[in-house]
C-alpha cells in the first residue's frame, strides 16, 4: 500500500513520494509533506528555472538558487517564473 501524505501545495491526502528527494532537512521537509504529483510539478518549474535562467545545476551558486527556488515553491508562497518566460501554447 503506497504512503500518504496531506501534500501542502495541493491541500489534499495524495500518494507521497518514495525516497527523500533532497538531502537534509529540506528534503525530509519535503518528504514529509509533498505527494508524488507536486514533486513532478516541482520538476517541471525546475527544469523551467533552469532552461530560462541559462544554469548549470552542478554550479554551487546555480544549486543554493534551486534550492531557495524550491523552499518558496512549497513552503513559501510559491516560485515565480522569470518575467520574460512565455509559457507554450498547445
Amino acid at each position: 500500500m503506497p504512503r500518504t501524505v496531506n501534500c501542502i501545495l495541493l491541500g489534499k491526502e495524495a500518494e507521497g513520494l518514495e525516497y527523500m528527494p533532497y538531502p537534509g532537512e529540506l528534503g525530509q521537509r519535503i518528504y514529509d509533506n509533498v505527494s508524488k504529483e507536486a514533486w513532478q510539478k516541482w520538476l517541471g518549474h525546475q527544469t523551467m528555472l533552469i532552461n530560462e535562467y541559462r544554469l548549470t545545476p552542478i554550479e554551487p551558486e546555480a544549486r543554493k538558487y534551486l534550492e531557495t527556488e524550491m523552499e518558496k515553491f512549497f513552503f513559501g508562497g510559491g516560485s515565480d517564473a522569470p518575467k520574460e518566460f512565455v509559457p507554450p501554447t498547445t
